[in-house]
């Protein structure tokens, strides 16, 4: 006991912005199930936003864009294919790239029972090596955001290659706004089972801010009956619209539309997202 305790007190201590907790927890049998839950809940903008935003969203993208049946597109982080499905009942020849297995899965099954032709991959993006292939890739729900600095630079260069010239890319930030909507997490609960684990477990909730790198972090530690700890972390990298403007001309993409979100609202001060199209340059 005194070992979790030590253990639980030097959790508490404020750690570097984005030191990993538990790796490639996604692809973890117990969790992976319950995030395709969320995922496919049609009541909750939690790991998907609700399926008439997401219609709204598509609508949007495809009219602004430009795009025309037969163009090719690329959906990263596509988990169960929500978009890409839509993507595809458009006329678009679309690959979907998600590193949870699970999300693949599905997301096969759904195209191959609903006649969609879609490529879908289980590969983490920021291994992609696709080279001139598409039109047009899309990042959609913050998943820039959990990345560090260097993920990003790796994305971005991967994104820049694997697009056309001329392609075009859209991924939507979070804002300062968002994280303070939500403010920090700092409680705990006890299950006899849940979204971390299978069994009875204590979970622990915490919130860190780095407010001069705009960095937020939420820490979830897992108690097992057994004594076994876990730590899961998720990483926020908010900007405002000169910090991702100034990230994305350095990964070379040049911005052709900035808005408050993916469905084409205008961005304000209070916008707690931030939508981009762009181009490669």
């Amino acid at each position: 006991m005194d070992t979790i305790i030590s253990q639980l007190i030097e959790l508490q201590r404020k750690p570097e912005p984005f030191t990993p907790g538990e790796a490639l927890f996604w692809n973890d049998p117990h969790i992976s199930k319950q995030m395709l839950d969320v995922h496919l809940n049609p009541d909750v903008d939690a790991a998907s936003r609700k399926p008439e935003t997401i219609d709204r969203s598509v609508k949007w993208m495809i009219e602004t864009l430009g795009l025309k049946a037969g163009d090719a597109v690329l959906d990263l982080g596509c988990g169960p294919g929500l978009y890409a499905s839509r993507f595809a009942s458009a006329g678009f020849q679309v690959t979907g790239v998600d590193y949870s297995s699970r999300s693949i899965e599905y997301a096969t099954k759904y195209a191959r029972d609903n006649n969609l032709n879609i490529t879908y991959r289980y590969q983490n993006y920021l291994e992609l090596d696709d080279e001139n292939q598409y039109d047009a890739a899309f990042l959609i729900y913050g998943d820039f955001c959990p990345l560090n600095p260097e993920q990003r630079s790796t994305l971005l260069t991967n994104v820049h290659r694997a697009l056309k010239p001329n392609g075009q890319f859209v991924l939507d930030v979070s804002t300062r706004e968002h994280r303070k909507k939500y403010g920090n997490k700092n409680a705990w609960y006890a299950a006899e089972n849940g979204f971390w684990k299978p069994g009875p477990h204590l979970v622990l909730e915490e919130g860190f801010d780095y407010p001069e790198e705009s960095i937020w972090l939420d820490q979830y530690t897992v108690i097992e009956t057994d004594g076994k700890v876990s730590v899961y972390r998720n990483w926020f990298q908010d900007y405002t619209p000169e910090t991702i403007l100034a990230e994305l001309s350095q990964g070379g993409f040049a911005i052709e539309n900035l808005c408050g979100d993916l469905t084409g609202q205008p961005y304000t001060l209070d916008s707690e997202w931030i939508g981009l199209v762009t181009r490669k340059i």
